[in-house]
Protein backbone atom coordinates (compact mmCIF):
# COMPACT_ATOMS: atom_id res chain seq x y z
CA UNK A 1 0.00 0.00 0.00
CA UNK A 2 1.52 3.25 -0.62
CA UNK A 3 1.77 6.25 1.38
CA UNK A 4 -0.93 8.35 -0.58
CA UNK A 5 -3.09 4.89 -0.13
CA UNK A 6 -2.77 4.83 3.44
CA UNK A 7 -3.03 8.28 3.95
CA UNK A 8 -6.60 8.19 1.88
CA UNK A 9 -7.63 4.92 3.99
CA UNK A 10 -6.69 6.01 7.21
CA UNK A 11 -8.80 9.40 6.45
CA UNK A 12 -11.87 7.03 5.12
CA UNK A 13 -11.38 4.79 8.48
CA UNK A 14 -11.93 7.92 10.88
CA UNK A 15 -14.57 9.28 8.65
CA UNK A 16 -16.57 6.27 9.17
CA UNK A 17 -15.97 6.01 12.80
CA UNK A 18 -17.04 9.46 12.89
CA UNK A 19 -20.46 7.92 11.48
CA UNK A 20 -20.19 4.91 14.00
CA UNK A 21 -19.63 6.66 16.90
CA UNK A 22 -22.90 8.80 15.20
CA UNK A 23 -24.88 6.35 14.56
CA UNK A 24 -24.30 4.49 17.84
CA UNK A 25 -25.44 7.57 19.87
CA UNK A 26 -28.49 8.49 17.99
CA UNK A 27 -29.17 4.31 18.40
CA UNK A 28 -28.79 5.20 22.43
CA UNK A 29 -30.69 8.43 22.40
CA UNK A 30 -33.23 6.24 20.29
CA UNK A 31 -33.32 3.18 23.09
CA UNK A 32 -33.31 6.13 25.79
CA UNK A 33 -36.16 8.13 24.54
CA UNK A 34 -38.72 4.68 23.84
CA UNK A 35 -39.08 5.34 28.09
CA UNK A 36 -40.83 7.99 27.45
CA UNK A 37 -43.32 6.50 24.65
CA UNK A 38 -46.86 7.26 25.61
CA UNK A 39 -45.92 9.28 28.85
CA UNK A 40 -47.75 12.33 30.06
CA UNK A 41 -46.74 15.15 32.12
CA UNK A 42 -47.77 13.67 35.65
CA UNK A 43 -45.38 10.56 35.12
CA UNK A 44 -42.46 12.26 33.85
CA UNK A 45 -42.62 13.83 37.11
CA UNK A 46 -43.24 11.22 39.51
CA UNK A 47 -40.66 9.25 41.20
CA UNK A 48 -41.07 5.29 41.07
CA UNK A 49 -38.24 4.08 42.52
CA UNK A 50 -36.16 5.26 46.04
CA UNK A 51 -33.98 7.78 44.45
CA UNK A 52 -35.14 10.73 43.57
CA UNK A 53 -34.49 10.60 39.80
CA UNK A 54 -37.96 11.44 37.67
CA UNK A 55 -37.92 10.85 33.67
CA UNK A 56 -38.17 14.27 33.11
CA UNK A 57 -35.30 14.93 35.60
CA UNK A 58 -33.46 12.52 33.67
CA UNK A 59 -34.29 14.03 30.20
CA UNK A 60 -33.39 17.42 31.16
CA UNK A 61 -29.50 16.19 32.61
CA UNK A 62 -28.82 14.01 29.50
CA UNK A 63 -29.67 17.07 27.37
CA UNK A 64 -27.63 19.56 29.59
CA UNK A 65 -24.98 17.05 29.36
CA UNK A 66 -24.37 16.22 25.88
CA UNK A 67 -24.68 20.31 25.52
CA UNK A 68 -21.92 20.72 27.95
CA UNK A 69 -19.76 18.18 26.57
CA UNK A 70 -20.30 19.45 22.62
CA UNK A 71 -19.69 23.26 24.27
CA UNK A 72 -16.36 22.28 25.60
CA UNK A 73 -15.22 20.24 22.41
CA UNK A 74 -15.76 23.08 20.23
CA UNK A 75 -15.15 26.04 22.54
CA UNK A 76 -11.81 24.32 23.32
CA UNK A 77 -11.51 27.23 26.43
CA UNK A 78 -7.96 26.23 28.48
CA UNK A 79 -9.03 28.22 31.06
CA UNK A 80 -12.74 26.91 31.27
CA UNK A 81 -14.10 25.84 34.85
CA UNK A 82 -16.98 23.24 35.83
CA UNK A 83 -19.90 25.40 36.18
CA UNK A 84 -21.70 23.92 39.27
CA UNK A 85 -24.67 25.86 39.20
CA UNK A 86 -25.35 24.69 35.49
CA UNK A 87 -24.63 21.24 36.17
CA UNK A 88 -27.14 21.18 39.69
CA UNK A 89 -29.63 22.79 37.05
CA UNK A 90 -29.42 20.02 34.59
CA UNK A 91 -31.39 18.16 36.66
CA UNK A 92 -33.84 20.76 38.34
CA UNK A 93 -37.19 20.79 37.04
CA UNK A 94 -39.19 23.50 37.28
CA UNK A 95 -42.82 23.99 36.90
CA UNK A 96 -42.55 25.48 33.05
CA UNK A 97 -40.02 22.36 31.74
CA UNK A 98 -42.62 20.23 30.05
CA UNK A 99 -42.11 16.84 28.52
CA UNK A 100 -43.00 18.13 24.83
CA UNK A 101 -40.38 20.87 25.23
CA UNK A 102 -37.82 18.83 26.73
CA UNK A 103 -38.13 16.58 24.31
CA UNK A 104 -38.21 19.03 21.75
CA UNK A 105 -34.80 20.41 23.29
CA UNK A 106 -33.04 16.77 23.67
CA UNK A 107 -33.97 16.53 19.84
CA UNK A 108 -32.84 20.24 19.38
CA UNK A 109 -28.82 19.03 21.01
CA UNK A 110 -28.75 15.91 18.86
CA UNK A 111 -28.56 18.32 15.79
CA UNK A 112 -26.42 20.22 17.15
CA UNK A 113 -23.78 17.24 18.19
CA UNK A 114 -24.58 16.09 14.54
CA UNK A 115 -23.36 19.56 13.04
CA UNK A 116 -20.36 20.06 15.69
CA UNK A 117 -18.93 16.69 14.79
CA UNK A 118 -19.09 16.74 10.97
CA UNK A 119 -16.09 18.64 10.90
CA UNK A 120 -14.21 17.44 13.80
CA UNK A 121 -11.04 16.19 13.70
CA UNK A 122 -11.08 12.94 16.14
CA UNK A 123 -7.76 13.44 16.95
CA UNK A 124 -8.11 16.84 18.13
CA UNK A 125 -7.24 17.69 21.53
CA UNK A 126 -9.56 19.42 24.12
CA UNK A 127 -8.95 20.78 26.97
CA UNK A 128 -11.76 19.83 29.99
CA UNK A 129 -12.99 22.22 32.21
CA UNK A 130 -11.64 21.91 36.08
CA UNK A 131 -13.62 20.94 38.85
CA UNK A 132 -13.17 20.44 42.64
CA UNK A 133 -13.35 16.28 41.59
CA UNK A 134 -10.68 17.13 38.70
CA UNK A 135 -8.39 19.92 39.89
CA UNK A 136 -5.43 19.73 37.33
CA UNK A 137 -6.46 20.50 33.47
CA UNK A 138 -6.98 17.27 31.69
CA UNK A 139 -6.62 17.04 27.76
CA UNK A 140 -8.87 14.37 26.07
CA UNK A 141 -9.24 13.51 21.93
CA UNK A 142 -12.57 14.82 20.07
CA UNK A 143 -13.23 10.69 20.16
CA UNK A 144 -13.30 10.52 23.60
CA UNK A 145 -15.28 12.66 24.57
CA UNK A 146 -18.03 11.66 21.99
CA UNK A 147 -17.43 8.30 23.34
CA UNK A 148 -18.22 10.02 26.76
CA UNK A 149 -21.25 11.05 25.82
CA UNK A 150 -22.23 7.63 24.38
CA UNK A 151 -21.69 6.29 27.62
CA UNK A 152 -23.25 8.73 29.43
CA UNK A 153 -26.51 8.31 26.97
CA UNK A 154 -26.20 4.55 26.63
CA UNK A 155 -26.36 4.86 31.20
CA UNK A 156 -28.72 6.77 31.70
CA UNK A 157 -30.98 4.59 29.12
CA UNK A 158 -30.84 2.06 31.78
CA UNK A 159 -31.78 4.85 34.73
CA UNK A 160 -34.65 5.69 32.45
CA UNK A 161 -35.83 2.14 31.59
CA UNK A 162 -35.52 1.47 35.28
CA UNK A 163 -37.70 4.27 36.68
CA UNK A 164 -40.23 3.67 33.58
CA UNK A 165 -41.29 -0.30 34.48
CA UNK A 166 -41.06 0.71 37.98
CA UNK A 167 -43.99 3.39 36.97
CA UNK A 168 -46.02 1.14 35.06
CA UNK A 169 -44.75 -1.71 33.83
CA UNK A 170 -43.65 -0.28 30.44
CA UNK A 171 -40.14 -2.30 29.23
CA UNK A 172 -37.86 -0.70 26.76
CA UNK A 173 -36.85 -4.28 25.38
CA UNK A 174 -40.77 -5.62 25.31
CA UNK A 175 -41.04 -1.97 23.36
CA UNK A 176 -38.15 -3.04 20.77
CA UNK A 177 -39.45 -6.48 20.36
CA UNK A 178 -42.77 -5.05 19.66
CA UNK A 179 -41.22 -2.54 17.28
CA UNK A 180 -39.81 -5.36 15.20
CA UNK A 181 -43.38 -7.00 15.02
CA UNK A 182 -42.96 -9.27 18.07
CA UNK A 183 -45.65 -10.52 19.71
CA UNK A 184 -45.44 -11.40 23.75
Amino acid sequence: MTTESRSAATSGSRSNAKSDILDLLAEQRRTFLIAYRGLDEEGARTRSTTSELTLIALLKHVTGTERGWIRTLVERDENAEFDMAAGTESWTVGADDTLAALLADHAAAAEETEAAVRDLDLDVLVPLPTAPWSPERQWWSGIKILMHILRETAQHAGHADIIRESLDGANTTMQMGADAGMEF
